[in-house]
């Protein structure tokens, strides 16, 4: 399957950067593409498809829809390992298009993605994917949500990888990718710590400066 998706995103990338009709003739996708356009590419909409596109286009430079993201991914963690299709996403996240440049980047992202993953994965450890580890998958895959959600600098990267590993992982049944999610996804959560550190330690230190400026008592404030 991902040898197919493969070779679907990279004659879309490839027409996308040769002409706005090739590509339409090729893929019947426009030059900027909507999360929609991506989900026929695909050909279903399956809750690990919906995952890993959403982790994608986390770190796009998509404005104003973080938010929106970050609620189709508790959404699909709550159903995790359920039918789902192109319905659970908001009209308005659905109406969001990247301009040329960044959707013929994702459109080789993904080609590259997937052509990796046809070489390097395959069905392994699948205890990982067994019925009775979906709710611990679940609760991840909201923490990473959560993790998306929150204002930090380059927050997003980590937990994204997470959620592509683990869509992929759970594609191929490849336990190893799981496994490789979680501690990517490990990795994100000290990284929001850490940061959270950072920020109270340096709001500290700025309430500190300004109470010997104004002789007023702040340290309450934190």
């Amino acid at each position: 399957m991902s040898k197919q998706l493969a070779e679907v995103f990279s004659r879309a990338a490839q027409a996308h950067s040769d002409s706005p009709s090739e590509l339409a003739a090729a893929t019947e996708s426009p030059q900027h593409l909507s999360l929609p356009d991506l989900l026929r590419l695909h050909g279903e909409a399956s809750a690990a498809v919906l995952l890993l596109l959403m982790a994608v286009l986390s770190v796009m430079p998509m404005a104003g829809v973080g938010t929106l993201l970050s609620f189709v991914i508790f959404v699909i963690a709550w159903r995790w390992s359920s039918e789902l299709d192109g319905s659970i996403v908001p009209e308005r996240l659905g109406r969001v298009r990247l301009n040329a440049q960044w959707s013929r980047r994702c459109l080789r992202f993904l080609a590259w993605m997937y052509g990796l993953s046809d070489r390097l994965m395959k069905a392994r450890w699948t205890w990982t994917s067994h019925s009775r580890t979906h709710a611990s998958w679940r609760v991840w895959i909201a923490l990473m949500g959560l993790l998306i959600l929150l204002p930090l600098p380059l927050g997003n990267v980590l937990p994204s990888l997470s959620l592509m590993l683990l869509s992929l992982g759970w594609m191929f049944r490849d336990g190893l990718a799981l496994l490789a999610s979680a501690l990517v996804g490990s990795g994100a959560v000290a990284f929001a710590l850490l940061m959270g550190h950072v920020l109270v330690d340096g709001a500290q230190r700025a309430l500190t400066w300004v109470s010997r400026w104004t002789g007023l008592d702040l340290s309450t404030l934190l």
